[in-house]
């Protein structure tokens, strides 16, 4: 099967493009020198790791994140973090909202306090990079994805003449209220793509009302086939077609389905020539 190659000179959504940034994602998981071998293999001729320990107690004990620029493409990275490191911190509903990127609605404080760590050398990195008005993206798997999005979200309305070309996330748990969802949606329109994977467990976390998602979402059902929209009962059938097909598995679907390297093995399979 060929992947056709990284598009440096896109600007827009496409299926190629969003396989891409789920790779661009898995990468913020290397050490710094995986990191810097990897983007340089990709053609990004400059490349700058963040990373920030949180000194208080807290459930994610640090941020990492990366910037990798070539002369026409900018993409930032953050790591994601594994289900059971994250999943209480996720159900904990007693720690209240904080305001959110320009004081538009609110967000969850633990992926606030994440952010803020590491965003301005994040933004002073994308702006010292881009010489040439190259199209920025940012893109991140799990917690990675809520960075992400909160990232662009931040990029953009506390400096409204930067928007961003693109933000992909891949089992993105739900990150803010319905105020800045709103916000977020209308200027992102068509920037915005959140990939779920059939029963992961992720992007159901933190609990609703609170919590919500930004669009758009699009769906890989339990056969890995992908969907830009789909109905709550052809997908609530579909979910139960993944439990059922995961029945005696070592662990549970909606675990195993979280994965990034599921993702990018559903990618591929949509990817592949028909027949």
């Amino acid at each position: 099967m060929a992947i056709p190659a990284l598009d440096h000179s896109t600007t827009r959504y496409s299926l190629p493009h969003a396989y891409w940034m789920a790779r661009a994602a898995g990468l913020a998981a290397l050490d710094r020198a995986g990191i810097e071998e990897q983007a340089r293999a990709w053609g990004f001729t400059n490349v700058r790791c963040v990373e920030s320990t949180h000194a208080m107690p807290f459930p994610i004990e640090d941020t990492q994140a990366y910037v990798m620029a070539s002369d026409r493409m900018i993409v930032t990275g953050f790591r994601g973090t594994e289900v059971a490191k994250i999943y209480d911190w996720l159900t904990d509903v007693d720690t209240p909202p904080v305001p959110g990127p320009a004081n538009k609605g609110f967000v969850h404080y633990g992926f606030h306090r994440a952010l803020q760590s590491v965003y301005p050398q994040i933004r002073d990195t994308i702006l010292e990079y881009r010489t040439d008005g190259q199209s920025v993206w940012f893109t991140g798997h799990s917690l990675g994805g809520a960075l992400a999005m909160l990232a662009g979200a931040r990029f953009h309305f506390e400096e409204p003449r930067l928007l961003p070309d693109g933000v992909y996330t891949f089992g993105q748990p739900r990150t803010c209220e319905r105020l800045l969802a709103g916000a977020h949606n209308k200027a992102f329109r068509n920037r915005c793509h959140r990939f779920v994977n059939n029963n992961d467990i992720v992007p159901h976390l933190p609990p609703e009302p609170v919590y919500t998602h930004v669009d758009t979402s699009r769906y890989f059902d339990a056969d890995g086939r992908l969907h830009d929209a789909m109905p709550l009962a052809a997908r609530l059938q579909d979910r139960v077609k993944g439990v059922r097909a995961d029945l005696f598995a070592p662990e549970t679907d909606a675990v195993k389905d979280h994965h990034l390297p599921n993702y990018l093995a559903a990618f591929e399979k949509n990817l592949a020539p028909a027949g």
